[in-house]
């Protein structure tokens, strides 16, 4: 944590506990990690040396080189390859400075209504795997008049960054279903170059987690013309994590266990679904952690 939060706040919902997940890795993550990212504590404590003292040489960034776990984050996504996890840390930084119009004061009790509007949530459960799920859905449940591309953003990013602080998330990394069912003509309208690029620019380059899949479901044929804005800025790496399904639920299973999905997923996930609402009031309660997150940066103007 870079704040004085010395535990995370809960939303109790029946029987169900919603927090942001810090507990120790259970023994399946801890094997993932040494398989996957090289992490053991002798790689891990030279790494973090490593990557301190490079970052001592940033003089323009304001960053809290003291915390190992925040170095770590860092470490993870870069398989603990120092120079690697140095170069991310200030493309990170680099891009909230370049994107400071988003970033500026972005926190969850200043952005309610896209938590309200409830076309962003994540699931309670992780898949099959141990990755989150973020699910967007920018069809019938998005209002253009009502919510903007650049609320959706921040809605993302605010997931993101939460998602960042879970150890086991760190490691397993995320997936992401986009629900474009019932997009219309007017919602497409609504997308532009320069939004695509910004989030091309964010997923490729700038996001200190695993990104596994993009599932996309649900999606009409006009959705051809949304993707074609996005399609100049993807690396090849990104493009081929991207995935259209369609309404073949079969084809979504292959990647995500049926038994991690709901039921409007051909799922059969017997929790309950976590709204936007539910995820704000939790979000709202960890303020002053992301109020630190907020606090460093670049120090000045970068050159461009």
């Amino acid at each position: 944590m870079l704040s004085d939060m010395e535990l995370m706040p809960i939303v109790q919902l029946g029987n169900y506990t919603l927090t942001i997940e810090l507990e120790d890795l259970n023994e399946e993550v801890r094997e993932i990690a040494k398989k996957e990212l090289r992490e053991n504590p002798d790689v891990t404590q030279q790494a973090i040396k490593e990557l301190r003292d490079l970052l001592k040489e940033e003089d323009d960034l304001y960053i809290p080189l003291e915390n190992d776990l925040w170095l770590v984050r860092f470490l993870r996504p870069t398989k603990f390859y120092p120079e690697s996890a140095r170069d991310l840390v200030k493309r990170y930084y680099a891009f909230k400075q370049k994107h400071s119009n988003m970033y500026e004061d972005l926190l969850p009790s200043r952005e309610k209504n896209i938590f309200q509007q409830n076309i962003l949530t994540v699931q309670p459960n992780r898949d099959q795997l141990g990755r989150r799920i973020l699910i967007i859905e920018l069809g019938k449940k998005w209002k253009t008049d009502k919510v903007t591309l650049d609320e959706v953003f921040k809605g993302c990013v605010l997931f993101l960054e939460a998602a960042m602080l879970e150890p086991a998330t760190q490691i397993c990394g995320a997936v992401v279903i986009f629900d474009m069912d019932g997009l219309s003509l007017g919602q497409v309208s609504k997308f532009s170059p320069q939004f695509a690029k910004r989030i091309v620019d964010w997923l490729q380059d700038s996001v200190p987690l695993r990104i596994k899949n993009i599932h996309v479901v649900n999606q009409p044929m006009i959705f051809s013309v949304v993707f074609a804005l996005f399609k100049p800025f993807l690396q090849e790496k990104l493009r081929s994590r991207i995935i259209f399904h369609g309404k073949n639920r079969k084809s979504l299973h292959q990647y995500i266990d049926s038994t991690c999905l709901p039921e409007c997923y051909g799922g059969s996930l017997d929790l309950p679904r976590i709204e936007g609402p539910q995820w704000l009031e939790l979000l709202e309660k960890c303020d002053s952690e992301f109020k630190a997150i907020n606090s460093y940066g670049y120090k000045k103007k970068i050159s461009k």
